[in-house]
This record gives structure tokens, sequence and C-alpha cells, in this order.
């Protein structure tokens, strides 16, 4: 019997037996669409957790104000200020595997420009931030160094800020608006950078010169006249996190004068551990994912299995014909192979189309990429195909063994 007649009587066999063989395939059909899915939504969310992190800047430590201790009651994170300006020098000049350091001020302000307003966080910056951040300003200009110098009172927006400021579309840039009743120039739009990691709007924001921010906006004294909210410091690439991290901690601990039994009083963030944790949640998904695709391509295997041993008794009568008329126990054992690889290939071909509509649906729902690679999706059709020669050796050997005459007999 040639290749082209197996494959034939092998689709005449299903075609016999339409329902049995839809059942049969369906455990194939939740495996495969499960391979899919996970694949694709497992990539996307990967691809967007690694968007979301480059968004916030890459190689990129944050340093916070620690917490104080006040009447044996201790006050939590940021509740002292014990950053300044002069931290962020220090840490750019002494430290060889920073590439630069930025301070920064944060107040909430209401924004009013024309017959508009919108309140949102204006952060007092340097010119190290936007490097830091890897942020470009996309329309108009950034600050020279004598505005970050002398506090000239101007002002580079975020995105959504413009779109709820000048709803009408028009060009901020040359404008004049007011925060908290200080008037100032809008000199730039920065480009869009979206949400973080932490899940906030990133473009959300004003940018104002850290001089000016502290005369004109928060009011400074003597006691605060240095202080920041934060430093945001850049890793040069190539460098050690971990290794740069502990260098600044040290830095900052001799700075503030810290004795070897106290606590720090400031804490350091390394972004790349938000990075860890959220790809860790997406892996996790995806081997829940791939767990049930395994268990369902083997209760399909198995259903396959099941269904050709029982085919091999309904058709104990046709076999014996086949070899009593000079049918090989190879071209027996070849036919239920073939059949059993079709069923199981269908199967696949199903699970795929099942597979990207899920993923679809679940991209556009959580907002993420698809990423649906060509190679796995032939992979997985392959691979049903082996399921199905793997789980159907078995009925289609105890079918090659056949005694001819027996068959007939027993028929």
């Amino acid at each position: 019997m040639s290749f082209y007649e197996a494959l034939l009587s092998a689709l005449q066999a299903l075609n016999a037996h339409k329902q049995r063989a839809a059942l049969t395939m369906l455990g194939i059909i939740i495996g495969v669409a499960a391979v899919i899915a996970m694949v694709a939504i497992g990539g996307g969310a990967r691809q967007q957790v690694a968007a979301q992190i480059r968004s916030l800047g890459a190689n990129l430590l944050i340093v916070l104000p620690g917490n104080i201790t006040l009447t044996g009651v201790r006050l939590g994170s940021g509740a002292s200020n014990t950053l300044t300006d002069l931290d962020a020098e220090a840490i750019t000049r002494e430290i060889s595997s920073v590439q630069t350091s930025a301070p920064t001020l944060r107040p909430s302000v209401q924004i009013v420009a024309g017959s508009q307003n919108w309140a949102t966080f204006a952060f007092g910056i340097d010119q190290g931030y936007f490097e830091a951040r890897e942020w470009e300003v996309e329309i108009g200009r950034s600050f020279t160094a004598e505005e970050i110098q002398r506090g000239g009172q101007v002002v580079i927006l975020g995105l959504t800020v413009v779109q709820n400021l000048f709803p009408g579309g028009e060009d901020p840039v040359g404008q004049t608006i007011r925060l908290r009743n200080v008037p100032m120039t809008v000199i730039g739009i920065m480009a869009r950078k979206g949400q973080s990691a932490l899940g906030t709007d990133q473009d959300d924001a004003v940018f104002v010169p850290l001089s000016t921010t502290r005369s004109r906006l928060t009011g400074t004294n003597r006691a605060n006249s240095r202080q920041v909210g934060s430093i945001m410091v850049k890793v040069q690439e190539g460098e050690d996190l971990n290794a740069a991290l502990e260098e600044v901690r040290q830095l900052l601990r001799q700075r503030h004068r810290l004795q070897p039994d106290q606590d720090d009083d400031f804490t350091i963030r390394n972004l790349s551990e938000i990075a860890a944790t959220r790809e860790a949640s997406a892996n996790t998904l995806a081997w829940l994912l791939a767990a049930v695709a395994a268990v369902s391509l083997i209760v399909g295997g198995i259903g396959i299995m099941n269904i050709m041993l029982v085919s091999v008794t309904e058709r104990t009568r046709e076999i014996g014909l086949r070899m009593a008329v000079g049918a090989r126990p190879g071209d027996i054992m070849r036919q239920f192979l073939i059949e059993a690889t079709v069923l199981a290939a269908i199967g696949g071909i199903i699970g795929v189309i099942l597979g990207i509509g899920a993923a679809e649906a679940v991209s556009t729902k959580a907002g993420w990429p698809l990423l649906i690679d060509p190679l796995i999706v032939i992979g997985a059709v392959i691979f049903s195909g082996f399921v199905g020669i793997f789980f159907g050796w078995y009925p289609a050997w105890n079918a090659s063994r056949l005694n001819p005459v027996e068959a007939l007999r027993s028929a």
C-alpha cells in the first residue's frame, strides 16, 4: 500500500466517524491552543515589562530619604529629607561607575493656562535628569545652564499636561502658564514616555529648574536650602549595578556621618529588581500555561490511543481481509499510524487557530503587544503530529500483529 493510499484510507476512516474523531481531537486542540496562547501572551507580557522598565531609564538607581525615629516612634520612609544636591554632586564626582546623578524635588501644583487648569506634579531638576531618564525634549528646547543656576521661570510640559491644558491643539511653546500663581514660560514639550512599571502616567508632569522650584514653588530657608526629594543615579553601561549601589550606600553613610550601629537614613532602590519581579510573575504565568498545555496534550494523546484501539477492534475483519489479499504487517501499521497522525495534526491546526484568537483577545484586553512566532506555530502542529505517532504506535503495532485467519474468524 502506497503512502497516498494509506492517507486516503485514513481520511475515509475518520470521515466515517466524525463525532468520535472530533471528541478525540479535543485534548490536542486544547493543548496546542494553550501552547500558542502561552507563548504569545507570555512574550507580550515580558516585552511590556521590558518597555516599562526602559521607560524609567536603564541602569538606574533611585535614592530616597530614609526613616527617622522620634521619641521611640519610627516615622517611616521619607519622613525626613536627609538628601541634598551636594550628595548628588558627590556621587557623580567620587564614584567612577556612575555616569550622572540627578537631584529632584516633586511638589504638587495646580497649573492654569487661560481658562483651563490641571493638577499634577512639578519636577524640579538639573541638567542630569533627562540624561539619567533617557528622555528627550521632542518640541522646543531643554533648560540652559544659566536657567538652571539663576532660577529661570521656564517650564517643560509632559504630553498629558499638554492635552489637558491645550485641548484645542494649539502650540503651547512660547505661551505663559501659571504654577501656584507663578508665571512660567513654556519652552518645550517632552517626548511620550507612557506608563511606568509602577502603573503611573509618566507624561502627567511638568519640569522646572531645581533652583526655581525651591525659590518659587516650595520656598526655602537655611534649614532646607539644599534638600531634595530624591536622587536618580545612572550607572554606566556594563557596570555592576549591585556594586554601584553598595558604593553609593557607603558614600552616603560617610557623608551623613552615620555610626556603624546606625541604620541608613536613606533608601536605595534598584529598578532592575522591579524588572526581575515583574518578569518572574510573567514567567510563572507562562509555566502555568505550559503545565496546562502538557496535561492537555497527554490527555489528548491517551484519547487518540484509546480510540485507535477501539478502531482496531472494530476493523478486525477489514485488517484480516487486507492481510489475506497480500497486505504486509508494515502496511497495516503504517495505515493506523497515519490515521493517528492525521487526527492529531488536524487537532493541532484547529488548536493553533483557537490559540491565536485567545492570545489576541487577552492582548487586546490587557493592552499588551501580541507576539506570535511562526516557528512556534509550525512547531506546535509538528509536535501534535508526533503526539499522534507516539500514542498511535501501540494500536498500530497491535493491528499489524493480528493473524489474518484469526481476524477473519473472529469477525
